[in-house]
This record gives structure tokens, C-alpha cells and sequence, in this order.
């Protein structure tokens, strides 16, 4: 097994850039989810999950800790532009800031903001894209600090620092959904390790398994809840597909790809080995 793809996402919740070699430390990619929008209307840092039109921008790395945002035009402009919230939130169609990541002793930077529904469960039904008696996952594998924040508090990812996928799984995908346009953009992963002739999801059984990626170790934590986001419109050719969602809810136990967390930094390539510590 190798590293197929590697990706990091400078704008949360906007399509990514591929890259050759990143860095990893112990949040992640470095140069990942630096940056995040907040939604002036109903407050707090906001994802597509909310605002699914934010899948439709994408964003590269830019110099001194800026982000170039693309927007859904072809238009380009960086995070430092004077005008940069007042173009995303027209092209968006709803008021927006952008906001790069902050300390997380600043805790109400990450303070989710109002729910559109009192009730708890028509909340997490529509965050999570589930319909009539679909189940919501199990919220006891997330940490426990998102359940006030956006985030985990320092950081703008869902979770865990690094989300892993295979070239096996996005192939079974492709194969049970012929009608459905199966591209990686819609998983978000940081990286996709080729798994060769392997079928399914092998990356399910490397649960509570520790691996070396390049020169840095990472362990494998749990299986990754599928949400909204992966039936949101990224482009003409990538449109909104709820029948993704449908098919992950009731054949693959609501999740594709595998959470992972980093034990050891280093550097990952497009083409180094995953190798598996024999200990584990």
C-alpha cells in the first residue's frame, strides 16, 4: 500500500488543493483548514454542512498564511483582499466572514452559533442529511468538546486531524453507484492510500492500528460518519446527489473512510508506503 493522493484544504468546507508532499504535525497537514467563514446571520464558524454552497469554492495555499479562494466563476482572491468577504458572501448568496484559526484559549471564536431547530434531532437530521427513520451515527466517537464547539477549540476540523480513504473504497463506491458521479472532492480526505486489488473498504479494519506514512506515524481511530456534505454540488459536472447518501446510510453502516490521528510528525509523499507497526 502507498500513498495515492494527498490533500489539504487552506478554506474549511472548500474543495481542496492536491499536493506532491505536505508536511504533518500533530493537528493535521500543516497549512490545513487555516481558515474558516463565519456566518453573520446565524453566528458561529460555519461549514457546508449549513452553507452547502461553500463545496462550490475552492482554495489553494497562498504566501504568509493566506488562502486563494476561487470562486464558483473562476474568479481568484486571496483572504488578505480588502474585499474578499463582501465577493465570497455575494457569489455565496449569504453573509459570511472570513477568519483564520485562532488560539484555543480563545473558546468563543469556536462557540457554535444557534441551531435552526429547538429540536435536537431535526437539528442533527439536517446536519447529517438523514431522512424519515435513516439513524444519525454515533455521536460518542466524536470528542466530546464539539458538542458546544464547532470545532475542537484550535482548530477547524470536524473531528480528528486527518480523515484517510482508499482507491479500493472510492472504486466500490463507483460500482454501486453507476448513476452517481463518485468524485474524491466530495470525501475531503487528507490522503488516499492505493490499496491495489483490494475490494470494499479495507481501511474499516485498521481500527486501533498505528501506521508509518512517510516519516510521520499516525493511528487509525474510528470509521467516518458520513454527513450532508458529500451530496452537495461542487460543479456542473459534480451535482447534487443525495442517492450517495442514501447508499452509504443503509450499506456501509453510515461511514466511508477512517479518522485518523498523528503519533509522530514527519513528512508524507504522493508514493511512500503505508506500513503497519507489527506491534499493533
Amino acid at each position: 500500500m502507498h500513498v495515492s493522493q494527498l490533500w489539504r484544504y487552506p478554506v474549511k468546507s472548500m474543495v481542496g488543493e492536491m499536493v506532491g508532499a505536505v508536511p504533518i504535525d500533530g493537528l493535521g497537514v500543516v497549512g490545513d483548514r487555516t481558515w474558516a467563514t463565519r456566518d453573520l446571520e446565524r453566528g458561529g464558524i460555519r461549514g457546508a454542512k449549513k452553507i452547502g454552497g461553500l463545496m462550490r469554492f475552492a482554495a489553494r495555499s497562498g504566501p504568509d498564511g493566506q488562502a486563494v479562494i476561487t470562486l464558483p466563476d473562476g474568479t481568484e482572491i486571496a483572504t488578505d483582499h480588502p474585499q474578499v468577504d463582501h465577493l465570497v458572501s455575494e457569489a455565496l448568496g449569504h453573509p459570511v466572514r472570513l477568519e483564520a484559526l485562532r488560539p484555543a484559549s480563545d473558546v468563543e471564536h469556536y462557540r457554535r452559533g444557534a441551531p435552526d431547530s429547538d429540536d435536537v434531532m431535526v437539528e442533527l437530521r439536517d446536519i447529517f442529511g438523514r431522512e424519515g427513520d435513516e439513524p444519525i451515527p454515533d455521536l460518542s466517537i466524536f470528542p466530546p468538546e464539539i458538542m458546544e464547539f464547532e470545532s475542537p477549540p484550535g482548530t477547524y476540523y470536524d473531528a480528528f486531524p486527518l480523515m484517510v480513504m482508499t482507491t479500493s473504497a472510492l472504486r466500490t463506491l463507483t460500482e454501486a453507484l453507476p448513476d452517481s458521479v463518485i468524485d474524491v472532492r466530495r470525501f475531503r480526505p487528507s490522503m488516499v492510500i492505493d490499496t491495489g486489488d483490494a475490494t470494499g473498504h479495507p481501511e474499516f479494519d485498521w481500527i486501533g492500528r498505528t501506521a508509518t506514512i512517510g516519516s510521520a506515524s499516525v493511528r487509525f481511530r474510528e470509521r467516518c460518519p458520513r454527513c450532508v456534505m458529500i451530496t452537495r454540488e461542487i460543479d456542473q459536472e459534480t451535482p447534487a446527489d443525495r442517492a450517495i447518501l442514501r447508499h452509504v446510510v443503509a450499506e456501509l453502516g453510515q461511514d466511508v473512510g477512517i479518522y485518523a490521528e498523528v503519533t509522530s510528525p514527519g513528512l508524507a509523499a504522493v508514493g511512500d508506503p503505508l506500513t503497519f507497526d507489527p506491534a499493533a
